[in-house]
């Protein structure tokens, strides 16, 4: 192809470093910093960089839209053809490792700096990519302690109509906290698939608990999104409400809605839960969250807080971030106030719905006005 060498690296499971694919007969390759060096900007802006040389190159390794890490080229002088050329080889080699990476052990190694607990590896086992999305919708997850995750989970998955999303928080952080969560998801993906409701999935998975996980409880928020209209519909089982985030601002109340009670009682088989609704502009982030996420604390008690994890997604959005940088970011303020040592399962899932056929900066029309909460106004990020 014209290149005097190539090398392939994926990012931790953190999303901290960049670390190379072992290859035959070359010599090892340097770990790299995601926020500090030029591969971690290609990784982090998802566009092409070079260095000044000109003899080096790295090119995002992306799956649809999911990031999978970089590609480094090198030759002589890379011109724009050669660098087209590397951007295919970039998109091939993305999906060589994602069609490997279920049976690799080499890749999943290569990705850990560290070994994973057992209801960590229970429930990283269940989990969906990172990052999914369309044209219409883009939809981006973090779950942290990543090595050591015990009762939370998240599942998002396109289907003929829009997005499915579940954000699940088992009581406890041991493995039969994660035993629950992963009943709980593999409740939720089995009623989904029968062509079940938001309901039905709630109750499915109260009825798993119930049965089988007599002593925890689990709070949970089931929703879907419709892209073709921008509907939400979500339920809501003693968790955290969603966050709405528009035009850089936080819409408080919004979403805020009476919770249903949590999920392991059985109550619900006599009463369904409440099914919400409302209705979002192009360009609306929906912001899912454990409450491991805002009462993180700081080595000195200070609570991290909804403003802050708001704060932190709106300010990413102002620099140009996609969703999936966004959370990164996000995730890093989140450890850094903990000093890395979280204490409690901490799930972030955002979601950014981008129809084709409308800008994003399009003005609400009637209807879209009066889904806002009695007495809801824009609260400007502190960003």
């Amino acid at each position: 192809m014209g290149f005097r060498g190539t090398a392939m690296y994926v990012t931790d499971l953190q999303q901290i470093r960049l670390i190379a694919l072992p290859q035959p007969d070359v010599a090892h390759q340097p770990t790299l910093d995601v926020d500090t060096s030029l591969a971690g900007l290609a990784y982090r802006t998802q566009q092409a960089q070079r260095s000044r040389d000109g003899a080096t190159a790295w090119l995002p390794m992306i799956d649809g839209v999911e990031r999978i890490g970089v590609l480094m080229v090198t030759a002589p002088d890379l011109d724009d053809a050669l660098l087209g050329r590397g951007e295919t080889l970039a998109g091939v080699a993305a999906l060589l490792v994602v069609s490997k990476s279920s049976h690799s052990d080499l890749l999943v190694e290569t990705e850990r700096a560290r070994p994973m607990t057992v209801q960590a590896e229970l429930l990283w086992a269940f989990l969906p990519p990172r990052t999914i999305g369309t044209t219409e919708v883009t939809s981006s997850a973090v779950l942290e302690p990543a090595y050591d995750i015990g009762g939370d989970t998240f599942d998002h998955t396109l289907d003929d109509r829009g997005l499915h999303l579940t954000v699940i928080d088992s009581m406890g952080h041991d493995l039969a906290s994660g035993g629950a969560s992963a009943a709980g998801l593999a409740a939720c993906r089995a009623a989904r698939r029968s062509g079940g409701s938001l309901t039905d999935i709630v109750t499915s998975i109260d009825r798993i608990l119930d049965t089988w996980f007599t002593d925890r409880l689990m709070t949970a928020v089931v929703a879907h999104l419709d892209t073709a209209d921008g509907r939400l519909t979500w339920i809501n089982c003693g968790h955290p409400p969603p966050l709405l985030i528009r035009h850089g601002r936080v819409l408080p109340l919004v979403l805020d809605r009476e919770p249903d009670l949590p999920l392991g009682w059985g109550f619900l088989r006599e009463t369904p839960p409440t099914e919400h609704t409302a209705r979002l502009q192009p360009g609306d982030r929906i912001l899912l969250y454990s409450d491991g996420v805002t009462e993180a604390r700081s080595p000195g008690g200070d609570f991290y807080g909804e403003e802050r994890l708001a704060d932190t997604v709106i300010r990413a959005t102002a620099a140009g971030a996609p969703a999936p940088e966004a959370l990164r970011r996000l995730v890093q303020g989140l450890r850094q106030h903990q000093v890395h040592k979280l204490r409690d399962d901490a799930t972030i899932l955002l979601t950014e719905w981008h129809p084709s056929g409308r800008g994003r900066g399009a003005r609400p029309d009637a209807a879209e006005e009066s889904d806002r909460a009695p007495g809801a106004s824009d609260r400007p990020g502190r960003g």
